[in-house]
């Protein structure tokens, strides 16, 4: 375990921090600094690598990982490709338990640190199936929904919370109005919304949700409502997951799903590399934050995060002919993305 654990804190110590880009251009208001903190620098591409990092760690030191242990994980996105990762580091075997009808691209990420898929034909019972998969083979099941929002030191050690307004410090506006950041498992927008609250920080959070999610209808005391999964991957849910913490939160926006890949696109061009569709969301949001403080006449500053790579989502959301076998119209939303700031 000691050396395992030393692993892990190598690879952390190693890993550059994420940079935070200022993202200038006449769409935005004058007067509100949009920043976007780049989590796809990570090792495996992602916002969810500090997640994965955390869960393993957690395994650890409780002692559910020891020597030999297989990993196990109800995750066809970023989560079991960081997982994999950290897994293969360690010299032990991981499972991705996952929908059947998940795309090859993801698999082979998966499956390039040497983790292995298990496909399911309902996409509903990934987690049942992952917990007795980890019981066949005396494995420990990760369980990211459950476990994401108590992984990670909310207080700091070098947490995202931490990090983001420590790369602030220098700047016009250090102390932002807004972060605005989306929702999974609900670990990230837990970890930041109770680092802002330890600190006695003004700013305030914002969770963009998607269609085809249940998150909304938790933070606004809507009756629960059973929804389909979402088509923007690594956000939205189903069900309301353990690690979302609805009170945290200060504002939700909902987001199309056509105006999330119609910002992602939109992103895309403005810093000239591929983004994923989360990323979208988030900077749809930002946008519409920054117009509301520009029309009252405020100043200050919006940070957001670029959560993954966007060579995932070459064959769906860059693909016009996919968005167009999904009924996707992006134009009605690319007017507000193109036109002048409020």
């Amino acid at each position: 375990m000691h050396w395992a654990i030393g692993q892990l804190r190598a690879e952390a110590t190693r890993t550059a921090d994420t940079h935070i880009e200022k993202l200038i251009h006449p769409r935005v208001p004058e007067g509100i600094d949009l920043y976007i903190k780049d989590e796809s620098a990570h090792s495996t591409g992602s916002l969810k690598h500090r997640l994965a990092r955390s869960l393993v760690l957690l395994g650890l030191c409780n002692g559910d990982i020891t020597a030999g242990t297989p990993l196990v994980e109800a995750s066809s996105g970023s989560t079991a490709v960081s997982e994999a990762y950290f897994a293969h580091m360690l010299g032990l075997e991981f499972y991705a338990v996952m929908p059947a009808s998940t795309v090859e691209s993801k698999q082979r990420l998966i499956e390039r640190y040497g983790g292995r898929c298990v496909l399911v034909e309902d996409g509903s019972t990934i987690y049942r199936e992952a917990e007795q998969l980890a019981e066949r083979t005396g494995g420990h099941y990760m369980n990211q929904f459950r476990d994401a929002e108590r992984a990670t030191d909310w207080r700091g050690n070098n947490n995202i919370a931490e990090s983001l307004f420590d790369q602030l410090a220098m700047e016009e506006h250090p102390v932002p109005q807004w972060v605005v950041v989306g929702a999974g498992t609900g670990g990230t927008s837990t970890t930041i919304g109770r680092y802002i609250r330890y600190r006695q920080l003004p700013t305030q959070l914002c969770v963009p949700d998607v269609q085809n999610s249940a998150f909304f209808h938790a933070w606004d005391a809507e009756p629960p409502e059973q929804v389909p999964a979402s088509r923007i991957e690594g956000i939205g849910r189903p069900r309301v997951e353990p690690s979302f913490t609805p009170n945290l939160i200060d504002r939700m926006i909902r987001v199309p799903d056509a105006a999330s890949i119609a910002a992602m696109r939109w992103g895309a061009e403005r810093l000239g590399r591929l983004i994923g569709g989360s990323t979208g969301t988030n900077l749809w949001a930002s946008l519409m934050l920054a117009d509301e403080l520009a029309a009252r006449g405020e100043r200050g500053s919006i940070v957001t995060l670029l959560c993954d790579q966007g060579q995932r989502y070459q064959d769906t959301y860059y693909d016009d002919a996919w968005l167009a076998a999904q009924g996707l119209d992006l134009e009605p939303y690319e007017e507000f993305l193109d036109g002048s700031a409020a």
